[in-house]
């Protein structure tokens, strides 16, 4: 079986989320510090959730800069440094998990497991989205984001614009993966309309009762009362349709001479011969004194 469009959108969105999100979170470069009095004008500071760097003119960095305006006691950074590593934590889980459900070296696709990653996959989305959108939000608050004051300017760094898209592709991998519970869905349906109830069920047309006829008796049974067999009644008989047909006159056997003659005369003449020697004739056909 091939894998969906929509698991394997969420294979390809969620490791790039992972990619950038780790990238923001390492990288110094979520505020951008720069016009500092009694410095070069091309010198610029890097500000992290780990770290800051100090770079002149693309050529030479310096990072591990001393925080000389408590930027990393604030708490956007503070918030912001557990949530992206709770985000990066939760995308590997919803990757393991999406890993073992889309495939997992199988024939078919496990639908239930790849839902549940796309769940956790767009639950990492939000957890690093939320100290993305408030640490920019507090980007020029020199109040809540210490920095030095007028003429020094602040601008979004590149680590910010990383972590929202990274946000962004988990968002979306997540939503991926998450229809995968369309095809479990209609499968458990399926199986439920299947299944048949477990108390009774009420039929939804109305009861008919119908009457069947008696089965006929045998007429050894039937006309059987007061320990006798009794003749059954006159039927009415039906009208015969049509008129007779001839019937042809019935086979008799006929014999043409007269076994009676010479019955008077003496039984000497016969002395064992048949009475049909006489005869000035003989016949094939038996004689009634012979039989």
């Amino acid at each position: 079986m091939r894998t969906p469009v929509v698991m394997t959108l969420g294979m390809v969105f969620a490791p790039c989320g992972l990619l950038l999100n780790l990238t923001g979170t390492l990288a110094p470069g979520w505020r951008l510090v720069k016009g500092f009095l009694n410095q070069p004008v091309d010198v610029v500071l890097y500000q992290g959730l780990w770290d800051m760097c100090r770079e002149q003119s693309s050529r030479e960095r310096e990072c591990g800069q001393p925080d000389e305006w408590g930027y990393f006691a604030a708490e956007p950074v503070l918030v912001a440094r557990a949530l992206m590593v709770t985000s990066l934590a939760t995308t590997a889980l919803g990757l393991l998990l999406a890993s073992l459900g889309v495939r997992c070296w199988q024939d078919e696709p496990h639908f239930a497991l790849a839902g549940v990653s796309g769940l956790v996959l767009f639950v990492a989305g939000l957890l690093s989205l939320i100290p993305v959108s408030w640490y920019n939000h507090f980007l020029w608050d020199r109040e809540v984001l210490p920095a030095p004051a007028n003429p020094v300017t602040v601008q979004v760094s590149y680590s910010l614009v990383l972590g929202y898209l990274g946000s962004c592709l988990l968002l979306l991998g997540g939503f991926s993966l998450a229809l995968s519970f369309a095809p479990w869905c209609e499968e458990r349906c399926r199986r439920c309309r299947k299944a048949p109830s477990a108390g009774p069920r009420r039929s939804s047309v109305s009861t008919i009762q119908v009457e069947w006829p008696e089965p006929e008796l045998a007429p050894a049974i039937k006309y059987y009362r007061d320990g006798q067999h009794w003749p059954p009644p006159a039927q009415p008989r039906k009208p015969k349709i049509g008129f007779p047909m001839p019937r042809p006159p019935p086979k008799a056997y006929t014999n043409q001479v007269d076994v009676l003659d010479g019955e008077g005369e003496k039984a000497a003449s016969s002395q064992g011969t048949s009475s049909c020697s006489t005869q000035p004739y003989h016949s094939s056909l038996p004689c009634d004194s012979d039989l």
